[in-house]
C-alpha cells in the first residue's frame, strides 16, 4: 500500500504535469495564432499567377539549380501620390549556393518593348514601346513581370509587390535607418523637409527619403535610385546587426510589418515561405552582396528617359542568367565596413 505522502506526492506530480500541459497548449496555440495572423496579412497575388500561366509560352526557361529571382515592385497607390505605376522594380537574385546575392534596379524610365499583357479583368492590352513603368499601369505585376523577362531573357522565379505606406511600418518596426542625406529634401505634400546629413529616419521621413525625386539634385530617377539602394541596404544591416531574425520577440513586429504591406504569388505568400528567404541571406558579408542599376544613357529621341548601354546590359543579364557574379565594374562596391568604394556606373 502506498503511505499517506507517496499519495501527495503523486497527486502533486499530477498537477504540476497538467498544469505543464495547459502551459505547453497555450504557448502552441499563441504561436499558432501568431502565425495565423501573419499568414492572412499577406495577400497572395492570383491574378498575376493567371496571366503568367496564360503566358508561360512566351517566357524564359526557367533557372537550372536552385538560384532564385524574385521582383521586388513598390507601388505608391496608397501613400498619397495616386499613382498606380511600380515606381521601384528591383530584382533579387539569391545565387544557387546562397554565398552571394544581388539587386539590380531598373529605372522607370527606361524606355522598354512592353507586350501584349493580360490584364486582372481578363483582357489583353496591346504591345508598345513606352517607360518601363508603365507596365504596372497597364497590366499590373504580370505585365512587370514580363517585360523585365523580355529585356533581361531572366526568368523570375516569383515576385513581391511591396505598397508604401505598408513600407513606412516596417521601418518603424525596426526602430528607423539610419542614412546619409545628400542635399535638402523636400516633400511640400507632408511638410517635411530633411537637412543635409546622417540621421536616423522614420515614418514618412523615410518614404520622402526613397520617394522623393523633383527638386532633388538633377531630379532623375537615376539619383533616387542610388538612394534607395542605400536605404535598403543600411535597413538589411541593422535587421542583420540587431539579432531580430534570431529572436522571436524582435523579428514577430518587423514580420507583421513586412507581411501587411505585402502582395506575393502563391510560392512566395506564407511567413514560413518569407522567413525562408529571408534566413537563406542572412549571414552574407557586405562585401558578397552587389547593389547595381541597369547600365543606361539618355535616348536620344525621348527627352528625360534612358536606354540600355547594350553591351554592359547584355553581360550583367548574362551572368544573372548563368548565376555567375556581376561585372565588376557594375556594381557598387563596398569594404568590409560597408563604405562605398565606387559608384555604380562610370559614365563615359
Amino acid at each position: 500500500m502506498r503511505s499517506e505522502a507517496s499519495t501527495r506526492r503523486l497527486k502533486l506530480l499530477r498537477r504540476i504535469g497538467i498544469a505543464a500541459g495547459v502551459v505547453l497548449l497555450a504557448v502552441a496555440g499563441a504561436g499558432w495564432l501568431l502565425y495565423a495572423k501573419l499568414d492572412s496579412n499577406i495577400r497572395t497575388d492570383e491574378a498575376t499567377d493567371r496571366a503568367l500561366r496564360a503566358d508561360h509560352g512566351s517566357r524564359p526557361h526557367k533557372q537550372v539549380g536552385k538560384a532564385q529571382n524574385i521582383l521586388l515592385m513598390g507601388t505608391d497607390s496608397q501613400a498619397g501620390w495616386g499613382s498606380t505605376r511600380a515606381d521601384t522594380t528591383i530584382l533579387l537574385h539569391l545565387s544557387a549556393d546562397r554565398r552571394s546575392a544581388s539587386m539590380t534596379s531598373v529605372p522607370r524610365d527606361l524606355m522598354v518593348d512592353i507586350p501584349a499583357c493580360l490584364t486582372p479583368e481578363g483582357n489583353r492590352t496591346d504591345a508598345e514601346f513606352a517607360q518601363f513603368n508603365w507596365a504596372y499601369e497597364r497590366a499590373g505585376a504580370g505585365c512587370t513581370i514580363r517585360t523585365f523577362e523580355k529585356l533581361s531573357g531572366v526568368r523570375v522565379d516569383h515576385h513581391l509587390v511591396v505598397d508604401f505606406s505598408g513600407f513606412m511600418d516596417v521601418v518603424d518596426a525596426v526602430g528607423g535607418v539610419e542614412v546619409d542625406v545628400p542635399e535638402t529634401i523636400s516633400e511640400p505634400e507632408y511638410g517635411i523637409t530633411l537637412k543635409p546629413g546622417r540621421q536616423l529616419v522614420k515614418g514618412r521621413d523615410a518614404l520622402v527619403f526613397v520617394r522623393t525625386r523633383l527638386g532633388v539634385s538633377d531630379g532623375s530617377d537615376l539619383q533616387r535610385i542610388e538612394r534607395q539602394k542605400d536605404f535598403l541596404r543600411n535597413l538589411a544591416q541593422k535587421v542583420a546587426a540587431a539579432g531580430t531574425l534570431t529572436s522571436p520577440t524582435k523579428v514577430y513586429p518587423v514580420l507583421d510589418a513586412v507581411t501587411g504591406s505585402l502582395t506575393a504569388d502563391s510560392g512566395m505568400d506564407s511567413p514560413a515561405e518569407l522567413y525562408s528567404l529571408l534566413s537563406s541571406a542572412r549571414n552574407l558579408p557586405p562585401s558578397a552582396f552587389r547593389t547595381v542599376t541597369l547600365p543606361t544613357t539618355e535616348h536620344p529621341d525621348y527627352i528625360g528617359r534612358y536606354e540600355l548601354v547594350e553591351d554592359e546590359a547584355r553581360a550583367l543579364f548574362k551572368a544573372l542568367r548563368a548565376d555567375k557574379p556581376l561585372p565588376e565594374h557594375l556594381y557598387n562596391a563596398y569594404d568590409k565596413d560597408g563604405r562605398r568604394e565606387r559608384p555604380y556606373f562610370e559614365k563615359s
